[in-house]
């Protein structure tokens, strides 16, 4: 086989770093009490905690790296014995599972005992409604108070109505986080705060927009990795100063034609979630086959260009409303249709994810509608975000194989 000889992002040394801190400094505050602690759902209402002074913590985040490390799967049945079904959310299953058997993969990567005891819950179902579930267990467990935004899904478009309920529904929080916080809510940090994270998604969004060189200097596969300061740290500055750093080397790998993929023949779409215990598999796949995965919905989701510090609750609800998966098939047809066209792209993996129906959009007849409209093959790859029960490695190769030669028949 033949090897691949990739240009390794230098980056990641201070990514790591940046990890680490974000972690360490948690796990102090907890041991000293110097900070409160909020747990939040991933696209939740971060930068109105992080106004309050809180750090935070995201069960999405643990439960990817229990993905990661390919221990989800340990602790996936231990949660089903708890009552809860295989076929709900793995990043739910795996993350409760660890927690009841009392570990975490923390403490193998940061020397970290314990998650974090949160002080306070938050989400968002502009994702799903595990995530409510997911935070209603943690609730009950460590009785402390859940406050959150019940956004309706699957819109046509952003209603005004839709936008103002969720504004509503963040203001109805404050008096809740001024309880918890010990302090009185400041309108000015919470602009700070949206401002940075403003920056912050735009940053991203530029790291993100580097694909368009030929050849890429990132695959979507690296992307996974370096969105981490983007999900939780969003709202301070280190991550912003990290994208800065991430951003000149992107573009100095463009300027030298660095590819991402050595040799890169063609460029495809990844529709949905990660598998993030195969993502260097998949990487040297599809590197091996000169493909290089690039674009995707889902390291696009931490891009909210609608925050506006001058009017920050309307501004975040309408970005926490507009996000990819919140919306109707026509609308993601046209962002996806829109990149296709936007990055030259020769075919889109969609991933099945065996237990994520929100965020798997090849169940319902989209494939084949922008096959014909676009003129694109397609391949689905069956698996799941964390349970590895439901990938097959050698299936994924041989369809894998399959649709590049189909793609070179029709070039």
């Amino acid at each position: 086989m033949e090897e691949i000889k990739r240009v390794e992002i230098k980056a990641a040394k201070q990514l790591r770093a940046l990890m680490a801190q974000y972690f360490l400094e948690m796990d102090e505050a907890v041991k000293t009490k110097s900070k409160k602690i909020a747990w939040c759902s991933s696209v939740g209402p971060a930068e109105l905690a992080q106004s309050f002074g809180f750090l935070l913590y995201y069960p999405e985040n643990h439960a990817a790296m229990l993905g990661a490390n390919r221990t989800a799967s340990d602790y996936i049945p231990v949660a089903n014995a708890h009552g809860y079904s295989p076929e709900i959310c793995s990043y739910l299953t795996s993350d409760i599972g660890a927690y009841l058997k009392g570990e975490t993969p923390l403490t193998k990567a940061y020397g970290i005992q314990k998650i974090p005891k949160p002080d306070v819950l938050l989400y968002n179902t502009n994702q799903c409604r595990e995530v409510y579930d997911w935070m209603s267990y943690y609730a009950r467990e460590f009785k402390v108070p859940i406050l959150g935004v019940n956004t309706p899904r699957t819109q046509r478009e952003v209603r005004e109505d839709v936008v103002k309920a969720a504004a509503a529904q963040l203001e109805e929080m404050v008096p809740a986080l001024e309880e918890v916080a010990g302090r009185p809510f400041d309108i000015d940090e919470f602009r700070q705060s949206l401002a940075i994270s403003l920056e912050c998604s735009q940053l991203w969004e530029a790291v993100l927009d580097t694909a368009l060189a030929r050849p890429c200097p990132i695959t979507f596969f690296d992307a996974c990795v370096h969105m981490g300061p983007a999900v939780v740290m969003r709202g301070r500055k280190e991550p912003n100063d990290y994208y800065r750093i991430l951003l000149a080397e992107l573009k100095e790998r463009v300027d030298q034609g660095i590819a991402a993929v050595p040799g890169e023949r063609h460029r495809f779409y990844w529709e949905g979630m990660p598998i993030w215990g195969k993502l260097r598999s998949l990487s040297e796949l599809f590197s091996r086959l000169k493909s290089c995965v690039m674009v995707s919905t889902y390291c696009n989701s931490w891009v909210f260009s609608d925050f506006d510090p001058k009017d920050p609750f309307q501004s975040m609800a309408r970005a926490y409303c507009s996000i990819f998966i919140g919306q109707d098939d026509t609308f993601k047809e046209d962002y996806i249709a829109d990149k296709v066209e936007r990055f030259g792209l020769d075919g889109i993996l969609y991933h099945d994810a065996k237990c994520c129906p929100n965020n798997t959009n090849n169940r319902y007849g989209m494939a084949n509608r922008l096959r014909e409209r676009l003129g694109i093959p397609y391949l689905v790859i069956n698996g799941d975000l964390n349970d590895l029960r439901c990938f097959s490695e050698e299936q994924t190769v041989t369809n894998g194989e399959a649709f590049v030669e189909q793609i070179e028949e029709l070039q």
